[in-house]
This record gives C-alpha cells, structure tokens and sequence, in this order.
C-alpha cells in the first residue's frame, strides 16, 4: 500500500495519505504506475458518456477529454515532454541537450510542439464517437504507463541521478519487470476483445512510438531521463488516440 502511495503523490495530483519514502517502500512503486493510467482512463470514459449523453459538440467533447489526464496529473508528463522538445530540437551536443532538459524556463520549440500537439489531439478526439473506441483510449493511458515503466528498467539512463534514477535503482527489477509485463499483456488483451481492428492499430502504433522512442533517446542523449519518459507518455497517448479515430473513420 505505501508503495502505490508513493506512485501517485509522484505522478498524479490526486490527494494521497503521507508514506515514508524509504528503499523498502519504493522498491514496488513502479507496478502501481500503471494504475494511475486506469483511474485517467475510467475519468475519460466517464466525461465521454455524460458529454454523448448530453450531445454536446464533438470539439467540446474533445477538449474536455483532452484536459482529464491533464488535471489527474498535474501535467507533470506534458511538462518533459516540453522539455524535451527543447533538447531534441536545439541541435546541440548531447552534453548540453541534457543541460537543457534539466532548465527550468521554456523555449520556442516547446510551445510550438505543444500547440501542435494539442491540436491533433483535440482534433482526434473528436472523431471518436463510438463506446468501443473510447473505451480502447481509455485503456490506452494505461497502456502507455505499462510501456513507460517497462522502458525505465531496461533502456539505459542518460545520467546517474534524478527522479527516474531514484526510482529504478530503488526497485526491485524482477517483481517490476513481471508486474508490468504481465499488465501489459492483460490491456493488449482487453484492446483486442474491445475491437481487434482498432485495438491492433492502437497496439501498432503504440509498439512503433516505443521502439521510436528507444532509439531518439539513445541517439540523441545517450538514454533516456525522467523528462524524456513524460515525453513518450505524451506521445504515445496521442498516437493512440490518433490511431483509435482513423480506425473509426476508415471503417
């Protein structure tokens, strides 16, 4: 229990009971981050059901669904996704790429790739009007936590300290990896049986987004950080949301 506390005072806004942040208490703490991703996308489907019953406009719609992960967050992903963008568009030597990722103020690239970001997104969402398509985003956000913890105990870390580092030193490797591939396997599963068609794509694409992410990292800084881990969470959502509507509007 202490350790799914710590999972969400990290990565969520939602209210938690204090806990000692101690070795013995993180060493789980990264089996619990997907659930994070389930609480977001039971929020999602939630506002998604009131706002179709409702009949409110697809655009409103998908704003509203857009700012759900936001505000169970705190934005705390988008946040090294910006970063990131920053980095990776500098065009600098890896040394100062990773300087930059830890700089507190933003940069051009960042607001541009957000406001870019977010417009796909939106305009995604939009297209997604069918349960089952909702439902497969939903578990997305979990789906790309499963991905994202899986990538922070086996892709090399760009540098030896941080939040990321704290984490998986801390953890116990051989209980983490099992918890997240076993969670992994279970929401690929509940994708397909929702729509194989659909659930392929978004399994596809998500697939594609990690590999990706694999090797910018690995090019770009030398491995991944904490920053870099709020970016693929970021990127992964949106292609599966992206990947959810073309399936519904092709079909």
């Amino acid at each position: 229990m202490q350790s799914l506390i710590i999972a969400f005072a990290m990565y969520s806004k939602i209210p938690m009971p204090r806990a000692d942040w101690n070795d013995k208490n993180m060493r789980y703490a990264f089996c619990w981050f997907p659930v994070i991703g389930l609480v977001i996308g039971l929020v999602e489907l939630a506002v998604f059901y009131i706002l179709t019953k409702w009949q409110a406009g697809s655009v409103f719609r998908g704003v509203c669904l857009m700012a759900v992960p936001l505000l169970v967050t705190g934005g705390i992903h988008l946040d090294g996704f910006m970063d990131t963008m920053d980095a990776f568009h500098s065009y600098q030597p890896r040394e100062k790429k990773l300087e930059i990722l830890k700089d507190s103020h933003i940069g051009a690239f960042s607001v541009i790739c957000l406001v870019l970001y977010e417009l796909i997104y939106i305009g995604a969402y939009s297209e997604i009007d069918a349960v089952r398509q909702a439902g497969i985003v939903a578990a997305g956000f979990f789906l790309s936590r499963c991905l994202s913890g899986i990538a922070a105990m086996t892709f090399p870390g760009a540098k030896k300290e941080g939040l990321l580092y704290m984490f998986t030193s801390k953890a116990h490797e051989r209980a983490v990896k099992t918890a997240l591939f076993l969670q992994t396997a279970a929401v690929a599963v509940l994708m397909l049986y929702l729509d194989g068609v659909t659930g392929g794509a978004v399994l596809v694409g998500a697939g594609l987004t990690f590999l990706y992410y694999y090797k910018k990292c690995k090019k770009e800084l030398g491995g991944i950080t904490g920053d870099t881990e709020g970016y693929f969470v970021t990127v992964c959502e949106c292609v599966i949301v992206v990947a959810a509507a073309v399936c519904g509007i092709i079909r």
